[in-house]
């Protein structure tokens, strides 16, 4: 589902007289982020297979070796193994390398190098190295791919301590999370819904954005709150449109950071509204939405009017691509979920 058009109002500089508000894609709101972040420290780096001339096989690159030229946007081998390691080394230096991993299911040849260097750095040298790097993931399903290119593997590295992990869902979050990511100086897994890459939503590019590592409230509601990231979020303000329709007001949480988790915004909610419905693309085995549901249960036990529900990918690879649209959590099985909430 497309993201619901937004009034318009443009907000003007005083100088150029242009106006710092657009509407625009998720996936050129990730490139004007690289593109301010590139202008702004001869520091940063874009580094990824098919980054440079091609642009991404998303376009999200688009322009940037054109620009910056290949000594800063770079074309690397297909090795992903290679283009963490480099990366380490190269902020060890004191570059911020911005590392693009083409799809999802590519990132495990360089899960050694995520876990095993990229995280521990910082600890293993008491605080003397720094590990600025960026690793772009584009990630979930729903684009009718094959094998590998439709996963969904952020419960793995929310495991790791060292790293930080975000999910974008929507192109203000895309800008302004990924130039705060980049400025970051710990390593942060950066997720990117492929599937929302050219939905069009505001991007005002002067806002006061909020901090990196914090949810956000994006609907409010008394019946039954909604916490989910990325993808889902659109699934998940859909569902709590048509739930309106009839009468019951939802309360949505965009999580944004699923390490660190920012929860005080769940808790308080789930307080008031007495129950919790989580929705994630990944698999609810050992997974964040597991995390979630545990420690509201640990703070929020005497306010639970039902137990915690969670609508989320199934426990098995993900399927060929005439099956995904059974897999993937949609409308009908977060408002089914949110009904046996409201029932007991």
């Amino acid at each position: 589902m497309a993201a619901p058009a937004m009034e318009r109002t443009d907000v003007n500089d005083g100088s150029t007289g242009r106006s710092s508000v657009q509407t625009t894609t998720m996936a050129k709101s990730l490139n004007l982020a690289m593109r301010s972040a590139l202008e702004s420290d001869p520091k940063v780096l874009v580094m990824g297979e098919d980054v440079g001339k091609l642009g991404g096989v998303f376009r999200v690159t688009d322009g940037l070796q054109k620009d910056f030229g290949e000594h800063r946007v770079l074309d690397t081998p297909l090795a992903e193994s290679g283009i963490i390691g480099t990366a380490v080394g190269l902020a060890i230096r004191g570059y911020r390398p911005v590392c693009e991993i083409q799809f999802d299911g590519f990132i495990f040849p360089g899960y050694d190098q995520i876990v095993s260097q990229l995280a521990k750095l910082h600890f293993r040298s008491q605080g003397k190295i720094k590990m600025p790097v960026v690793v772009r993931v584009p990630f979930g399903g729903g684009i009718g791919a094959v094998e590998h290119h439709s996963e969904s593997p952020e419960s793995l590295f929310a495991h790791v301590a060292g790293l930080k992990v975000v999910a974008c869902s929507n192109p203000a979050d895309a800008y302004w999370m990924l130039r705060q990511a980049i400025a970051c100086d710990d390593p942060v897994l950066f997720f990117e819904p492929k599937r929302r890459y050219y939905e069009k939503a505001e991007l005002d590019t002067e806002a006061e954005p909020p901090p990196l590592f914090t949810s956000r409230v994006l609907r409010r509601g008394s019946a039954a709150t909604i916490a989910t990231y990325g993808p889902t979020v659109h699934t998940c303000l859909a569902a709590a449109s048509a739930a309106a329709e009839e009468g019951t007001e939802l309360e949505v949480i965009d999580l944004r950071s699923l390490s660190p988790l920012d929860l005080e915004p769940v808790f308080e909610s789930v307080r008031r509204t007495g129950r919790l419905v989580l929705a994630s693309e990944a698999p609810a085995e050992s997974s964040v939405t597991s995390e979630i549901s545990a420690r509201v249960q640990q703070e929020c036990f005497y306010s639970l009017e039902a137990p915690v529900l969670r609508v989320t990918g199934f426990d098995v690879p993900y399927p060929p691509t005439k099956l995904e649209k059974h897999y993937l959590p949609d409308l009908d099985r977060v408002l089914d979920a949110v009904d046996r909430s409201l029932a007991f």
